[in-house]
């Protein structure tokens, strides 16, 4: 029993991980039909822009106080990236065929790691003379700043082992998912995001502004997902500018398994993923067991979950506007 809730603690961690980047997948496609697949390089920028504020301001600093500013460095370097990806590369394509899109955004997920490896392992590439620190290398792991409360030892709880950053990471989903559901249900902006997500056409006659819409919902995709990457380098202690190909990929995943397009989907979605590996490495015993085979089970789970249900767990109907 207390291996089943450990590994049910391990699960709901990393799911809230998935779920975290999945909403943003899941906000831009139900706005504007695009499945950005360079958004898990938003989630490794946000990671990078985390870590390159504590080694500019505070390097050596591990108090809290230090965390909340971090995540304002992280949020700042995701949502300028998603804000001029969306206004250079995707706006021009907006009424091209759907493959052209698609293809721009691997196009784009590639140029942004080697944008990031390059940039990292030496500054004045981009900034001219400017290198007052020694930044380390980006080809390999590079250790993220560990936090005084939130990275501390762990502790436990009627037998089940649970660490701060766990809490951390959980806890950002929980105010991530709470803090959205308010913007998009009380907020004027909100209602335009609904309004042009079922009719943009008709939502532009009325008055919105749909190119800021747009805009704003690649913004707050960007938000969560800068998150989700300062709880990965907490939870981790490295990141690495290749972090976001699987992590994007799994969060994908996320978002179909609970219905592309609904937000409460992608937030299930993620939960359920990240529980279902967590449960098999520990109980799906001999060859197809353990770690190497975690991610063959929740990518099972997906096809399983779409031979039977395509629309997703959660049902959410897809417009085709072609």
């Amino acid at each position: 029993m207390d291996q089943f809730a450990q590994q049910l603690v391990n699960g709901l961690t990393l799911g809230s991980l998935y779920a975290l980047i999945a909403v943003g997948y899941t906000v831009v496609y139900g706005i504007v039909q695009l499945i950005n697949f360079a958004h898990g390089e938003i989630f490794m920028i946000g990671a990078f822009g985390a870590l390159s504020t504590w080694l500019i301001f505070f390097e050596g600093e591990t108090a809290l106080w230090t965390l909340p500013i971090m995540l304002v460095g992280a949020i700042a370097a995701s949502v300028t990236t998603a804000v001029l990806m969306e206004r250079i590369a995707y706006r021009p394509l907006r009424n091209a065929p759907r493959l052209a899109p698609l293809i721009t955004a691997i196009g784009i997920s590639i140029f942004l790691q080697e944008a990031v490896r390059l940039g990292f392992n030496d500054p004045t590439l981009f900034l001219s003379n400017w290198n007052p620190l020694d930044f380390p290398s980006a080809k390999q792991k590079v250790p993220f700043p560990q936090i005084d409360v939130v990275t501390g030892q762990a502790f436990t709880l009627g037998g089940v082992t649970i660490q701060r950053s766990a809490l951390f990471t959980i806890g950002c989903l929980v105010m991530c998912a709470a803090g959205l559901w308010y913007f998009v249900n009380r907020t004027k902006t909100g209602r335009g995001m609904q309004a042009v997500s079922q009719d943009p056409d008709t939502a532009r006659l009325m008055g919105i502004n749909v190119d800021r819409i747009i805009m704003v919902a690649f913004a707050v995709g960007a938000t969560l997902a800068a998150v989700a990457g300062v709880a990965q380098g907490l939870q981790v202690t490295n990141i690495n500018f290749k972090m976001g190909f699987l992590a994007g990929l799994k969060a994908f995943t996320a978002a179909v398994l609970g219905g592309i397009g609904n937000v409460w989907g992608a937030v299930v979605g993620g939960l359920t993923l990240g529980i279902v590996e967590a449960m098999a490495v520990q109980f799906i015993p001999g060859t197809f067991g353990g770690s190497p085979w975690k991610d063959v089970w929740a990518f099972a789970l997906l096809i399983i979950v779409l031979v039977f249900r395509p629309q997703g767990l959660l049902g959410a109907k897809v417009v085709d506007r072609a």
